[in-house]
């Protein structure tokens, strides 16, 4: 579950890079990168995605071999991994918190 959890804080990341103002390409490449590291990609996965950066360099956009594999990766993470990450609550574990409200304390 820990991997899952970086997992989470990397495609945030990536996805706040390339819908922000700053598409930094070398910011996308270390997201990419270290997605498919935490996975435990093959080399010729990782590979193939490198090649993928390249040459979406040379023509300045993004392949969509990398966002498919990003997509992807977003899909396959545990949901309670990434309120974690993020410090998100269950609504059952804050519901208690509610129990005791009235209308005189509004």
């Amino acid at each position: 579950m820990g991997g899952e959890i970086f997992q989470a804080q990397v495609l945030k990341n990536f996805f706040d890079t390339i819908t922000g103002t700053d598409r930094n390409l070398t910011r996308i490449y270390m997201c990419v990168v270290s997605l498919a590291r935490l996975r435990g990609e093959d080399p010729g996965t990782i590979g193939h995605l490198v090649e993928q950066l390249k040459h979406s360099k040379v023509k300045k956009e993004l392949s969509v071999d990398i966002l498919d594999y990003m997509c992807a990766a977003a899909t396959e993470i545990d949901i309670s991994s990434v309120r974690t990450a993020f410090g998100v609550k269950d609504l059952n574990e804050v519901m208690h918190d509610f129990d005791g409200i009235s209308l005189d304390s509004l």
